[in-house]
């Protein structure tokens, strides 16, 4: 295809944007050139969110990368008036998007309120992923520092390494430059405050968290509204029809969040690289709950001092599938986090919604001696094939392969099905013995995830190892190769 420059949009010695006409559909697009090699446009191509620039092109030569994305027809959230109502709906739709990215493993590193996008639509797009990164658990700081000061946090200017809540911290300053004076009511300013914290421990750590405590302002202002209208019927039914309701003073009492209750007696299930911790709360987010949790790996067995040493790797997890009720305990496989002989201990605190609880303490476990660095792997999945059954609930699908026989029965089996334009779809882990007791000879795929008519969809599958000191995970390449992939299923 051919383009012809319409107008250079912006021009510095490292960047140029240019607004450009395809010559044949006379379709317009973005088309930038920025020196270096920005990796996360190419992931980008593959992503897809209502609230995400399209990126239709993106090729990296001669350490310079040029990117073609679509023209969105729309002014930037610093260009345009909004209401109160307006500016939380955005903020809102950025938590969306900011979650799904944080999902695919991209920070974004430079929210603010010019790169996001209100388009036509009355919807945002957020754009500009120039400083953008893929997360690395393993580096304790940036080597490249980029952002926007007064936007971005201390750690990106390389006081530490940036991860998702870098992108809280922005979020929260967008949020306080489109409210303005409005950003001092306690509804707004407690949710802002949380974002900006100067240390990333005490800040929201999912995007999600910050939508959730912006969905209950959302309510909590329809109910002092109807409030209001519920003073003012009175005022008329009584007689005063000069008399005016009292709008409601906020309340700041008993506004502090409450700690959850850290997890019980964290600890190394045996030889066995599953971590197990006690009580689970009964719900968490939108009614899953979630951890997070540090790993830290010793030498010799004396506890980390979590004060003064740095873990080696820190996630999250969240879902209540690896809950097991019989005994109210949270359990899970941290065997392919072992990745050098030694000791190994974990920290975990239960993430509370940001509104009314907030994080637990990080409670530590015992220790886990590794020594399985030169262990051989599992066998790979063999025989993938997508089975059908049909059910009183309607048809059931499930992702199979044929050597259950060659795993013990805590083993698990990670699962993870892509679209045929290779986006992720969804992920699934279950133990062997859960696979067995199923008697399906593999893992149930939700019906609403092949939800495209036209569609096709096929999966992979990587054994997880319940004896890392004595066999490793099967592996599972990244980029993944054709051989790993299952058949096709497709949807007519």
């Amino acid at each position: 295809m051919e383009y012809e420059r319409i107008r250079l949009l912006k021009e510095s010695e490292k960047n140029t944007v240019e607004l450009v006409c395809e010559n044949s559909t006379k379709q317009t697009f973005i088309r930038k050139t920025l020196k270096g090699c920005t990796s996360v446009y190419q992931k980008l191509q593959s992503l897809q969110h209502p609230y995400l620039i399209k990126v239709y092109a993106a090729s990296i030569s001669d350490n310079t990368t040029t990117v073609l994305e679509e023209y969105i027809d729309g002014r930037t959230l610093g260009n345009v008036e909004l209401s109160e109502k307006q500016i939380v709906t955005t903020m809102r739709e950025l938590c969306s998007v900011l979650e799904y990215l944080h999902g695919c493993g991209i920070i974004h590193r430079d929210i603010k309120p010019s790169n996001i996008i209100l388009a036509k639509d009355g919807h945002i797009r957020l754009i500009d992923f120039d400083a953008a990164r893929f997360t690395k658990n393993e580096a304790d700081h940036d080597t490249v520092l980029l952002g926007t000061r007064g936007f971005a946090p201390p750690e990106q200017y390389g006081f530490a390494q940036t991860d998702e809540r870098t992108d809280i911290y922005a979020l929260g300053m967008t949020m306080k430059q489109l409210l303005e004076e409005k950003a001092d009511k306690f509804i707004y300013r407690r949710i802002i405050e949380k974002c900006t914290n100067l240390n990333p421990d005490k800040r929201y750590r999912r995007a999600s968290q910050v939508e959730k405590a912006l969905s209950g302002k959302r309510y909590a202002f329809m109910w002092s509204c109807a409030a209001i209208l519920l003073a003012g019927i009175c005022f008329t039914v009584s007689g005063s029809l000069t008399a005016k309701p009292a709008i409601p003073e906020e309340e700041e009492e008993n506004t502090a969040l409450i700690a959850l209750d850290a997890p019980e007696k964290p600890h190394w299930d045996g030889e066995s690289g599953i971590a197990v911790w006690g009580n689970v709360p009964e719900s968490g987010i939108d009614g899953e709950v979630s951890y997070l949790y540090r790993i830290y790996r010793k030498d010799t067995p004396e506890a980390p001092d979590p004060e003064k040493e740095k873990w080696t790797l820190e996630g999250d997890m969240r879902g209540n599938g690896a809950i097991n009720e019989e005994n109210n305990t949270y359990r899970v496989n941290m065997a392919n986090e072992l990745t050098e002989n030694g000791f190994y201990y974990f920290a975990v605190s239960a993430v509370g919604d940001g509104i009314t609880y907030e994080d637990s303490p990080y409670i530590m476990s015992d220790a886990f001696e590794y020594t399985g660095v030169d262990a051989p792997m599992l066998p790979a999945p063999e025989g993938l094939a997508w089975k059908l059954f049909e059910t009183d609930k309607g048809r059931q699908y499930y992702a199979t392969w044929s050597n259950l026989e060659d795993y013990e029965d805590r083993d698990s089996f990670d699962v993870t099905v892509y679209d045929k334009d290779g986006n992720y779809v969804m992920n699934n882990i279950w133990t062997k013995a859960y696979v067995v007791e199923r008697a399906k000879s593999g893992i149930i795929v939700s019906g609403e995830f092949l939800s495209d008519l036209d569609g096709a969809y096929r999966f992979t599958v990587q054994a997880l190892t319940s004896r890392p000191n004595e066999y490793k995970s099967s592996p599972m390449p990244n980029p993944v190769p054709e051989e790993y992939f299952s058949p096709w299923y497709y949807r007519y």
